[in-house]
């Protein structure tokens, strides 16, 4: 917990009825607390619907909350090192610039709540990578948890982290457990019933993968949306979580409004059942007839079966297909204005691709914020701005995870520079999809050179189509993918929940 910027004595009543335990004078030596190694760490703090409220009333950035009912919020990246940091914290003087607004979440530690290994109980434990803990609980940590105990059973409290589920963390190993807590458990599953639904980490991107293979969705000409790493490097904006519900696994979006599935359930259970149960659970999240319980990126083969089975369903944007190797050469008029602009490029000096590496993070991390410059100066809409700024996190996430999620990388350097990179992945086999992709506004033809060369190398590795992802309801966008001239566009559906028979 960093240290107050102002006197504890003009704390708000919230924030005094949880004292700090933690001497401001440990605080101030410490580099563990509002500092992260990720921007998606699953413990950056979460704010309430009211928390965010009061924080922006002390002049945090409303930009950093995702949503106005309550998430983790956005970190920002530190300017002197790799790691990320809370964006109410000031590294310099390692103090809190809301202290006095500071969230429960926050408030609470080196205390954490969190769900027991086995996820049938929700415990109180502390953590052991405070630093003012040592070896053993001091006595001053044991009275705190007495304390945080009986707040812990107040009536109000427990029904905000039953409306704020994202408040108890997943099990950790290294934090202690030192009480359960069977009133908070019986709200929690009472406010959302006892099925264990479990946050998205970066651990689960294999179980998720796996459940999508045995599901069969990602064989033939896919959805981008079935590639795992599209939806993780989402999980900044959104909160994800994952259920096995009748056999399947789901997988659930938090978005402002509602939660919804991204993903039609996975594995190899009973296709009903599992819809039946999915959309009861996002009852309990959203209400009856809620227009966001809605289940997306139903393929046009599983549309298909499940309107034999009485579903209706609803058709909504489609996947850019194209043939890699009409890419890769651009041979034939209809390619001749993207070849001269790619030879345009290769008449500038030092013109080179290589493959990503973390140590290009920073550099990429710049050239995305010139670029991102250049885009707001041009003419984008509302709508379009929008998905600009939110671009920022899947960025930051591709580049500090992009090998543990299986994306490759490519940065193109002229005269020395990165100018431009993109990131994606195998779909199949045969399917490459690009995820990402940013080039140098100011240096023609460099967004045409980076995309035919990604197809180039896509298909020298066997690639025979390439995914370029949907139009993202940008009218400029679609035109600068019809111009490549796909071969397919693979149209996805939406099952929404009253066209469930």
């Amino acid at each position: 917990m960093a240290a107050s910027t102002a006197q504890t004595g003009s704390s708000a009543e919230s924030v005094r009825s949880v004292p700090q335990v933690v001497p401001s004078s440990t605080c101030l030596q410490c580099d563990v607390c509002c500092r992260f190694p990720d921007p998606d760490s699953p413990l950056r703090p979460y704010f309430t619907a009211e928390e965010i409220v009061r924080a922006v009333t002390e002049g945090a950035n409303p930009d950093r909350f995702p949503s106005p009912r309550g998430c983790q919020i956005t970190l920002i990246p530190d300017q002197e090192g790799d790691g990320f940091h809370c964006p109410a914290f000031d590294p310099a003087s390692a103090r809190c610039l809301i202290y006095d607004r500071r969230p429960f979440d926050c408030q609470l530690y080196p205390l954490a709540l969190m769900w027991n290994e086995h996820h049938d109980d929700v415990v109180l434990g502390w953590d052991s990578k405070c630093p003012f803990m040592g070896e053993q609980v001091p006595d001053s940590i044991r009275r705190y948890a007495d304390q945080a105990m009986i707040r812990l059973n107040d009536s109000d409290l427990l029904r905000t982290v039953a409306d704020h589920p994202r408040l108890i963390g997943r099990f950790q190993p290294d934090v202690v457990e030192l009480f359960r807590l069977p009133a908070l458990t019986r709200a929690v599953q009472t406010r959302w019933g006892a099925t264990p639904v479990h946050r998205l980490t970066l651990e689960d991107v294999q179980r998720v993968t796996d459940a999508l293979d045995e599901s069969g969705l990602a064989g033939g000409q896919a959805l981008a949306a079935y590639s795992v790493p599209s939806i993780y490097l989402c999980t900044t904006l959104l909160g994800y979580w994952w259920a096995e519900l009748r056999g399947s696994l789901c997988l659930f979006a938090e978005s402002p409004d509602g939660w919804f599935m991204p993903l039609p359930p996975l594995g190899g259970g009973p296709i009903q059942e599992a819809i039946g149960a999915a959309f009861d659970l996002m009852r309990r999240r959203n209400g009856a007839g809620s227009p966001v319980s809605r289940i997306d990126n139903i393929s046009p083969a599983l549309a298909a079966r499940l309107e034999v089975l009485g579903y209706r369903l609803q058709a909504g944007e489609a996947d850019y297909l194209y043939r890699a190797g009409d890419l890769a050469t651009l041979t034939g008029d209809r390619f001749k204005s993207h070849r001269a602009l790619c030879n345009k490029v290769e008449r500038l000096e030092q013109v080179a691709a290589a493959s990503y590496a973390l140590r290009d993070r920073a550099e990429c991390r710049r050239l995305f914020q010139r670029w991102q410059e250049q885009k707001q100066a041009g003419a984008l809409d509302s709508f379009g701005r929008l998905l600009l700024e939110d671009a920022a996190s899947t960025h930051e996430i591709a580049w500090a995870h992009g090998s543990d999620l299986g994306l490759s990388g490519t940065v193109v350097r002229v005269e020395g520079e990165i100018r431009a990179y993109t990131f994606g992945c195998w779909l199949s086999p045969a399917t490459w999809c690009v995820l990402l992709e940013v080039a140098d506004r100011s240096i023609p033809g460099l967004a045409q050179y980076l995309f035919r060369e990604t197809c180039r190398a896509a298909a020298s590795h066997g690639a025979e189509f390439i995914n370029t992802m949907d139009g993202a309801g940008l009218a400029g966008l679609s035109r600068s993918k019809d111009s490549y001239h796909p071969v397919m566009r693979i149209r996805q559906y939406s099952l929404l929940e009253d066209h469930v028979s």
